[in-house]
């Protein structure tokens, strides 16, 4: 194997800490040519579909990349701004905040975003975080639950990645905070504003991402830590176990995945005459298609057709400023042991030195 040349670099360099914020991914257009380069890409990769690979690459390329971009490019255009993708919005928007947030606690650290599918890939930011001289790299995935198919794959590119390096950096991993107090305490305070300026519904849905339900018998641990994150976000909430539902969404294919199923537990509350129903998706810390159209858009209308009368579809964290000082609570307490504090200029060292001195000859 030939590892990729190594960029210039002075021997006995101080070492330099970053942060690489992982997401998703998302097309580069909402179209039909870029959204099947993207399901391409996404829908290749072991950790997702976990069937036997000829036969699926046979379904793949021979089906659904056939006729599903068409289809998707219309959703993604539903949702996109005039900024692009919002997922790819929000996931920027988030490591710039976690850029000052980190600043203002004295951490001199870089932080930047990529995404596991599509652009900005996760290799192309790691080899720019290595020709920038950093040291040592922390990835925190987006996912606050841990699956094999979501944050597995990101630390997969990142193994991928460093197959290829001569000289790697210090690397460390997040693997989850589902239970993280700060993640469950903004979820909270991001629906309490919500019912303070809408009023409170009479039930509560959590929806979470799908998974083929035959990766909770092989030992995903991600169905239970979305039932946690929902039970300690209910009892933020105060809820009892009659307020709140927890539901699965974006299923693929014919097999069995996690229930109940999100679109089909709405169209059953319309029908059993709820009149206002309240969903978030705890599992998403960026608004994407997943909620933007597919509950906010396809779940608000499978309700009311039901009969439901009221839908509100709670964002999710973006750019809350709860959300971003978890996010920077949580960064900070997997640092520890790596120097990123600023080091003061020698006047200020001489100036703090000579106050100490006083002080000491005072007492």
């Amino acid at each position: 194997m030939s590892f990729t040349p190594e960029p210039p670099f002075t021997h006995g360099q101080p070492p330099r800490t970053a942060v690489l914020l992982c997401n998703l991914g998302t097309p580069d257009a909402p179209t039909p040519a870029a959204v099947r380069r993207y399901l391409a890409e996404f829908l290749s990769d072991h950790r997702v579909v976990e069937i036997p690979r000829l036969l699926w690459l046979l379904i793949l390329h021979g089906i659904i990349l056939r006729f599903r971009p068409a289809k998707s490019a219309a959703k993604y255009a539903s949702i996109w701004t005039t900024e692009g993708s919002p997922l790819k919005v929000w996931t920027e928007k988030q490591a710039k905040l976690l850029q000052g947030w980190l600043g203002q606690r004295g951490h001199r650290v870089v932080v930047r975003w990529a995404m596991r599918y599509g652009s900005t890939s996760i290799a192309s930011q790691l080899d720019a975080l290595k020709a920038e001289g950093v040291t040592r790299v922390l990835v925190v995935p987006a996912y606050p639950q841990y699956s094999a198919t979501t944050t597995a794959s990101v630390f997969d590119a990142v193994y991928t990645w460093a197959q290829c390096c001569r000289t790697l950096p210090e690397l460390r991993f997040v693997n989850h905070y589902h239970d993280d107090s700060g993640y469950i305490a903004a979820l909270a305070m991001r629906i309490e504003r919500h019912w303070k300026a809408h009023g409170r519904p009479d039930q509560l849905v959590m929806s979470f991402h799908g998974v083929p339900e035959r990766t909770l018998h092989l030992g995903d641990p991600y169905h239970c830590e979305c039932f946690k994150t929902a039970r300690l976000l209910a009892q933020a909430l105060q809820l009892d176990k009659k307020q709140y539902k927890v539901t699965f969404q974006s299923r693929l294919g014919r097999a069995k995945w996690l229930e109940p199923y999100t679109e089909p537990t709405l169209i059953a509350m319309g029908q059993m005459g709820i009149k206002r129903v309240d969903v978030v998706c705890p599992g998403f810390t960026s608004d994407c298609l997943e909620t933007l159209e597919e509950i906010n858009m396809e779940g608000r209308e499978a309700f009311l057709h039901a009969g439901g009368k009221e839908f509100h579809y709670i964002s999710c964290l973006n750019d809350d400023p709860e959300w971003i000082t978890a996010l920077c609570d949580l960064t900070q307490k997997h640092l520890q042991g790596w120097i990123t504090m600023s080091v003061p200029d020698p006047a200020t060292l001489a100036q703090s030195r000579a106050a100490a001195l006083a002080l000491g000859a005072k007492q």
